[in-house]
């Protein structure tokens, strides 16, 4: 497949499709129901659906009873761990297997045309942007997982929270599952933007920017308060009527699915003429230019609040705008203030 069908790359390498990013066709006015049923499809596919499998696979098979989960113990906390890390390791190894230790599809339909693994940096755990990204991720980041798990599955276990069943409110059930991801989103907007506050920024945040060329291993490297701020969205499992399933799907939007962003790739080539999309382009420009697309598109809070970057020299214009009224505002501050 060539790349160069569906986009550009520059001097660097460095590849960009040559459409223009659009957000998601929801929440505008006026309504564009064919372009939202064209984009429907994406919602669920290929990610959400399979989220949604590896929850359920996760609920029927690798949960402890429920008679097991009233009391806090170390067995099958230590489970609940180690399965959440075989799954990390399995899927995320797979992707980094693939596409930057084998290479198989070369640089084709990648973002940036340099490879991680080139770039020795002191800001990096024995100068390794892949050593440190895998110690980040299974030192804080899945105990940290795995804790808001064990917390959401104890209450279930004992009764605390607004518990229901598929049979009781299935309406209701669905419709939650059905806007989740959604609600993934407007979270990590929220708290994306908290972090950016500059000595959030330059305490926490600025650990997961250290990885300006993202690759799968860099999804969950994070500073411990980023991941605790990061996976408390599911924490509305108990404040609204929901079941367990809907909390582990939740928590692997969050956390497996963490990797959608972080790629690297356009599209994951699986043949001469098919691909999978991977939806990474939006933010990997975050990490190109740290003050764009704090969301990743689904939702347009982006747009609505000036900060989305489509990718073109348009964007590119606009961003330089506001970054130049942003720098006069802040050298019209007097001296000391």
């Amino acid at each position: 497949m060539d790349d160069l069908q569906f986009g550009t790359r520059n001097k660097r390498g460095d590849w960009a499709p040559k459409e223009a990013l659009e957000t998601a066709p929801i929440l505008i006015f006026p309504p564009r129901p064919l372009k939202f049923l064209k984009w429907l499809p994406g919602y669920f596919l290929p990610w959400n659906v399979m989220f949604m499998a590896i929850a359920v696979v996760y609920w029927f098979w690798l949960t402890p009873s429920i008679e097991t989960m009233k009391t806090f113990s170390i067995g099958w906390i230590v489970y609940l761990l180690a399965r959440n890390m075989a799954t990390v390791l399995l899927f995320y190894g797979a992707l980094e297997l693939r596409l930057y230790v084998l290479r198989r599809q070369g640089t084709s339909f990648k973002f940036n045309g340099k490879w991680p693994s080139d770039n020795r940096s002191n800001v990096f755990m024995f100068k390794s942007q892949n050593i440190d990204n895998i110690i980040r991720t299974f030192a804080t980041g899945l105990p940290i997982w795995t804790g808001y798990e064990v917390l959401g599955l104890w209450c279930y276990a004992n009764g605390w929270g607004p518990w229901t069943t598929f049979a009781e409110h299935p309406i209701w059930l669905a419709a939650f599952g059905l806007v989740l991801p959604i609600y993934h989103e407007v979270h990590f907007y929220c708290i994306h933007r908290l972090i950016h506050v500059p000595i959030l920024y330059k305490w926490v945040h600025s650990v997961h920017h250290n990885s300006v060329n993202p690759s799968p291993w860099s999804s969950l490297s994070m500073h411990p308060v980023e991941h605790l701020l990061y996976w408390s969205d599911s924490l509305i499992h108990l404040i609204v009527p929901s079941h367990p399933l809907l909390l582990l799907y939740n928590l692997q939007i969050t956390g497996t699915g963490a990797v959608v962003g972080h790629v690297g790739f356009d599209k994951i080539v699986a043949g001469e003429e098919s691909a999978i999309e991977t939806h990474a382009f939006a933010h990997y420009l975050h990490h190109k230019y740290f003050e764009v697309n704090y969301g990743d598109g689904t939702v347009p809070i982006d747009r609505w609040f000036g900060t989305w970057h489509d990718g073109t020299k348009e964007g590119d214009v606009l961003m330089d705008a506001r970054f130049q009224c942003k720098q006069a505002k802040m050298n019209a501050k007097p001296p000391g203030k």
